[in-house]
């Protein structure tokens, strides 16, 4: 039996993840139920930790699934309790906070959570605070927009407000190409924001809060950003930084004057930065209250010891029972990840055979491995090596999807 009061956690999922979480709930002594969709009922979701599944339509509109999922767990709170809403993927956020204020459940409100999932309200309100982010404007005013493409320097993006990654992001180089893309957005133009495209370095700043406070941090750099990669069918890599690095401390540093702007109170965070080729600066980009995904977590655990989601749920719990969290110790190591598609089903990796492989990726035409040392030189080597091997080999690449799929 646990040594505190055992409590009952609802987990959205939109996508199929989280099963540390869940196990490590069950560990815990609670009780764990899922919200999901029908399409994800035959995913091999950790049953022995879970006490209960409920299921929403896959193929309704966005508005009614919510009605749906309201009506469908007021019901099921006639006779269940629930303490905890935890949101596992972006598209939960939204979800999640809805749940949480319909039934007066604590944790992070439809407010909050806009400034995890709204890139308009990011930048807005990491601006007011005095954060960098790159020059941008909302879509709603024609002359307000015509003014801000004539002031501002391109190539733009156009970006979805709600997406995840780089879905739906376009790329524009004059003020009639603009113009073109705008109309064709049509009545969703709301839905989208415009922003200057500047070159540089992509990070990403993966941490657990609690009180408001990050308590445990890992600072990473994309090897080529999630743009090239999802628009350009390049490969993906990405590489753990050096912990008493200058620009760990500067990352960090951003990082925790953005979860503070948001309201970050209790939660894991997945934030990128960017630090401009032009000035040498950091500019806030994006965030989101989940664990970072595309296997970067794993990433982070073979570089700290750490599991995100297993420290989620234990720290989760902390703040439902109002208890001291004592965070995980860093290993200090260093490690960094690289993933493909693959012209093959199942590609033979067998010739990658380094002892600093500690995983490797199984999934139908896709090839990746995490790769850990004691050095970041030894990192960046094989990470170099092996995009030269897959790329000769089995790499494939298709256009980034409208929409996702998985």
């Amino acid at each position: 039996m646990p040594a505190h009061t055992p409590l009952s956690f609802l987990c959205i999922a939109t996508f199929f993840k989280g099963e540390a979480f869940m196990r490590a709930s069950k560990a815990l002594g609670h009780t764990v139920y899922l919200l999901t969709e029908e399409r994800h009922r035959d995913k091999a979701w950790p049953h022995e930790a879970i006490d209960e599944i409920f299921y929403l339509p896959s193929e309704s509109n966005d508005s009614q699934n919510l009605d749906t999922m309201i009506i469908g767990l007021a019901h099921t709170m006639r006779s269940r309790h629930i303490d905890r809403v935890i949101s596992l993927d972006d598209f939960d956020v939204e979800k999640g906070a809805l749940v949480r204020e319909t039934f007066r459940l604590p944790g992070m409100g439809q407010t909050t959570a806009r400034f995890f999932r709204d890139k308009l309200a990011m930048r807005m309100r990491a601006q007011a605070e005095g954060i960098r982010v790159p020059r941008f404007s909302s879509l709603f005013n024609d002359e307000q927009l015509t003014t801000y493409l004539r002031e501002s320097e391109g190539p733009w993006l156009i970006k979805p407000r709600s997406e995840a990654s780089t879905t739906g992001i376009r790329k524009v180089h004059s003020l009639d190409e603009a113009w073109q893309v705008v109309h064709s957005l049509g009545d969703n133009r709301h839905q989208f924001l415009i922003e200057e495209f500047k070159p540089g370095t992509v990070f990403h700043v993966d941490s657990l809060s609690y009180n408001s406070r990050a308590v445990f941090t890992r600072a990473s750099e994309y090897l080529a950003t999630p743009m090239e990669v999802a628009h350009g069918g390049g490969v993906f890599r990405t590489q753990t930084l050096p912990l008493d690095s200058a620009l760990v401390a500067d990352l960090m540093a951003i990082n925790d004057a953005v979860m503070a702007a948001f309201g970050m109170r209790h939660s894991a965070s997945h934030s990128e930065y960017i630090r401009g080729n032009h000035d040498g600066e950091l500019y806030f980009l994006e965030t989101a209250s989940r664990v970072g995904g595309a296997h970067i977590a794993e990433m982070v655990e073979a570089a700290s010891g750490v599991n995100l989601w297993a420290e989620w749920a234990r720290l989760e719990t902390a703040a439902a029972l109002n208890e001291t969290y004592t965070p995980p110790v860093d290993t200090g190591r260093h490690a960094g990840l690289i993933a493909s598609l693959a012209n093959e089903a199942q590609p033979d990796t067998s010739a990658f055979t380094d002892p600093e492989i500690v995983w490797r990726m199984n999934r139908e035409h896709h090839i990746g491995f995490i790769v850990q040392a004691e050095a970041p030189e030894r990192i960046r080597t094989l990470l170099d090596d092996y995009i030269v091997r897959i790329k000769g080999s089995v790499h494939a690449s298709m256009p980034v999807a409208d929409k996702p799929t998985n």
